[in-house]
């Protein structure tokens, strides 16, 4: 899912010189308008045909792109499950524990495509700390009618990519767990069945500070979730 870490994964797979992935090729919704459109595209990459600001012309032995749940993927998932079958082809899960990070994140991502605070330019990823800093000052205010119902959405969506899509050779991976130790990308790195590295990032971390201190409204979603299953969010990564 978007604002999940996966821009940040992905730095650091490309940086391995015998992984080349090719950055979201189902971004813009043209690209995903059918199900055909979808295999095509696919067809196109793995013939080595596909050329991406993001591909390497190294010796690659891994292969592929990020792929949004929201990007054509759960609509298809029966044809794209029998191409991953048919093509033998790997799926690495990427989500985010704390929703309510996510959620956030994915706000203030909205609002600096408006504000576009950082010299009028609009940046999901950044690598200075005073970048992150500047766009950290932005603090979301949420909807708490919504929230619970928002969140439960969000966690059912991960667990309905893993179940229609079990059978594929997969690994599934948590950005939390990616944050607080490093060495869990030697896990990806023996899935994808390439030699150790040590893979890096350029990448800096925005929201850095607890949550209290990143929501404007924080004591209505401490109240909206007290109690709740998510209630763990307002202080667990």
């Amino acid at each position: 899912m978007q604002r999940s870490g996966s821009g940040w994964f992905e730095t650091f797979l490309n940086s391995h010189g015998n992984v080349s992935s090719n950055g979201e090729i189902f971004a813009l919704p043209k690209s995903r308008e059918n199900v055909s459109l979808i295999l095509k595209t696919m067809d196109t990459l793995y013939n080595l045909d596909l050329f991406t600001s993001a591909s390497k012309n190294e010796c690659t032995s891994a292969l592929g792109f990020k792929w949004m749940l929201n990007q054509g993927l759960m609509e298809n998932h029966e044809e794209i499950m029998k191409y991953f079958e048919r093509r033998k082809i790997s799926v690495i899960f990427l989500f985010r524990r704390n929703l309510l990070r996510r959620m956030v994140s994915v706000l203030a991502n909205i609002y600096d495509k408006d504000a576009k605070p950082l010299n009028g330019t609009h940046k999901s990823h950044v690598h200075s700390p005073l970048e992150a800093k500047i766009l950290a000052k932005y603090k979301p205010s949420i909807n708490t009618t919504l929230l619970e119902s928002e969140l439960r959405e969000a966690e059912e969506t991960a667990s309905k990519a893993i179940e229609y899509f079990n059978n594929t050779h997969h690994i599934v991976l948590y950005y939390e767990d990616l944050l607080k130790n490093l060495t869990k990308l030697n896990d990806a790195q023996e899935f994808l069945r390439v030699p150790y590295r040590d893979l890096h990032s350029r990448q800096v971390k925005i929201h850095t500070a607890p949550l209290s201190a990143q929501i404007q409204n924080w004591e209505q979603v401490q109240a909206a979730l007290k109690g709740s299953q998510y209630h763990a969010f307002l202080s667990s990564d």
